[in-house]
């Protein structure tokens, strides 16, 4: 996993003038693309490097995963004079095929790396390459022969690529503190922003900063002399499906077991995240048993969980968590045979403002979920120490249908995103009503526009319809966030994040598949539980839907209160001025050990707010 950056801009190159001052001018050049390199240094600790031509800048940093000794990057396709040059981000998965065939179309290479596959697809097929590519990547490619840019992302988004454009082009990076590097480009916020960021709808797109575009999951992008091109070379389909129960349990063992082998390659140490819940569980027991196969009976892959040093005493249910995880997980571990660890933190860590600055600062974002990001991020510094690569249970939920939106007939009813139904704006930070951002038109607006994007297939049922729109709805929106919330707070710690369930040939076979046969024993994720039968304890398949842990404790809760009445005052006052106090002023008075989640939350994103404001000084333009 690495970060990828750059620029190309067909403007006349300063290198070719011969004054002093254009001269100057290339140096500047030089240190524009080294100081956006830089700054995606967290993503890629192990090395960095760039690449200028006439009218190209290209940098990347690395983290090594496969061939520690090749690899290196920007890779060009020839040492002189090169007609094309890569930076990528991600792992491509089917590299051993590919690369056969490449090599029997008469590619010759010289690096065992994933990266100098895509390079050498990219001679073959052009932007064609990416229907060949499968897993999760993120890449620019810039061709001198042809004088084209081409950016291109996975497609489930799991890797990240954003992009503005400069004088005579386009810059492009993993994140956008790295193009806040270019002179041209500045971190400037508009009410457009603060209503993607505070909707809750997770548009991929646009996004908080005012000119800063995301390429869109299974989309690539073209630069050349005559302008930009945007295309989906991906996207999902309703499908056709005719298998019946037992063919599609099958069906499903088959994708996900082959999709947990794909992804355990690595030349750095490796381990998987075990929570306790389903997902995790039978993920992480179809990667040891191939571990086993591949390295002998005895061998063990490390997992890990989290916990709170309050949860055995002071845990109580919430809108999101039915039980405590902790002994799920080493129940788990042990039927598995991990070697299992839980880290344990103190919930008064997670008021640390060095650990909250990290946070805000990893996500060029103001919206969060707090201590629970906190958490994740202190998780992953922790595993770091032992792993370079987790394997991650994300996806699952959306792909089988795990929410409680897609059993609950008030969410299969109302006429709006049916996660607002437990978000909503008990968790939203309330923005000042001042400001016009008529959220609730936008939501409006936004959903009817996102059932439109939804296919359906003929003769579908009511029931049916209403199910695919849901689960088009999580796949497209809801896990943008989640997996947006995972790639940075992972990279943020050097930390590779691979998420199976994201394999794109189960997501098509899923969305396919009639809701019927995803709910055949009258639960969540029917076909998950039935094709892991055996592979986890019957308590963990059994066991209901429980979201990311959070702490219980009363300290932190107060904290939290003092942190966010800190928080209204700073940034010489324009939080203040952002948010509606009237609506926050309840959460502040109410007695720590009372405080609810939602209105939790709320105190969360308003001192996210104020960090990410002090941090990133953005220009506000509202």
């Amino acid at each position: 996993m690495c970060g990828i950056t750059g620029w190309v801009s067909f403007r006349p190159d300063a290198r070719d003038s011969r004054d002093a001052r254009d001269t100057r001018d290339a140096r500047d050049r030089a240190r524009v693309i080294e100081a956006m390199t830089a700054a995606l240094t967290p993503r890629g600790p192990d090395a960095g490097g760039v690449w200028l031509d006439e009218h190209a800048a290209i940098g990347h940093r690395r983290l090594s995963v496969i061939d520690l000794a090749g690899g290196v990057q920007p890779m060009p396709d020839r040492p002189d004079a090169p007609t094309a040059v890569l930076s990528y981000s991600g792992e491509v998965y089917n590299h051993h095929q590919l690369r056969a065939r490449l090599r029997q179309l008469g590619h010759t290479f010289h690096t065992r790396s994933d990266t100098e596959v895509v390079l050498r697809a990219y001679a073959q097929w052009g932007e064609s390459l990416a229907d060949h590519l499968d897993g999760m990547f993120a890449f620019a490619v810039w061709d001198a022969r042809e004088q084209r840019l081409l950016l291109v992302r996975d497609r489930l988004g799991v890797k990240p690529l954003f992009w503005a454009a400069v004088d005579g082009g386009l810059a492009f990076a993993s994140e956008p503190k790295s193009l806040f590097s270019h002179p041209e480009i500045h971190p400037r916020v508009d009410a457009d922003g603060l209503r993607e960021a505070y909707s809750l709808l997770f548009n991929t797109g646009p996004t908080v900063w005012s000119g800063v575009r995301e390429v869109e999951p299974g989309g690539l992008l073209v630069l050349d002399r005559g302008g930009i091109r945007e295309r989906r070379y991906w996207q999902l389909e309703a499908g056709v499906h005719g298998d019946d129960r037992d063919t599609a349990v099958d069906r499903v063992h088959h994708l996900v077991s082959g999709a947990a082998r794909a992804q355990l390659e690595a030349d750095v140490p490796l381990c998987s995240l075990l929570s306790g819940g389903i997902d995790s569980t039978v993920l992480t027991a179809l990667l040891a048993d191939e571990l086993r196969l591949r390295e002998g009976p005895d061998a063990r892959i490390r997992s890990y969980a989290v916990d709170y040093s309050d949860q055995a005493e002071q845990f109580t249910g919430d809108v999101l968590r039915t039980g405590h995880d902790t002994p799920y997980a080493i129940e788990a571990g042990a039927h598995i045979g991990t070697d299992h660890s839980t880290v344990v933190l103190d919930p008064r860590t997670l008021l640390d403002p060095e650990h909250r600055t990290a946070v805000v600062v990893a996500r060029d974002s103001p919206i969060g979920v707090g201590d629970m990001d906190t958490s994740l991020y202190l998780l992953f510094g922790e595993i770091r120490r032992h792993s370079t690569v987790a394997l991650s249970g994300e996806a699952a939920d959306e792909v089988f249908g795990g929410y409680p939106w897609f059993h609950n007939p008030k969410a299969l009813a109302a006429d709006t995103f049916p996660w607002l139904l437990v978000t909503g704006d008990e968790a939203a930070m309330p923005l000042n009503p001042d400001l016009g951002l008529r959220i609730g038109e936008f939501r409006d607006d936004t959903y009817r526009a996102a059932l439109a994007a939804v296919p359906h297939a003929d003769g579908e049922s009511p029931e049916e319809h209403r199910q695919r729109e849901m689960q088009h709805l999580s796949l497209t929106r809801w896990l943008r966030q989640l997996l947006h919330r995972k790639d940075r707070l992972s990279m943020a710690q050097g930390l590779e994040v691979r998420v199976p369930y994201c394999d794109h040939r189960l997501v098509e076979y899923a969305f396919a598949t009639p809701w019927a046969l995803k709910s055949f024993d009258g639960r969540e994720k029917s076909l998950l539980r039935a094709a892991g039968a055996g592979l986890a304890p019957e308590s963990v398949l059994w066991r209901p839907k429980n979201h990311y842990p959070a702490t219980h404790h009363p300290d932190y809760n107060r904290g939290l209160q003092n942190m966010a009445r800190d928080a209204l005052n700073a940034y010489g006052g324009r939080v203040r001025d952002l948010a509606d106090e009237t609506r926050i002023k309840p959460c502040l008075d109410t007695p720590p050990e009372q405080l609810q989640w939602g209105h939790r939350l709320r105190l969360e994103r308003v001192v996210d707010l104020a960090l990410w404001l002090e941090h990133h000084q953005p220009e506000l333009a509202l």
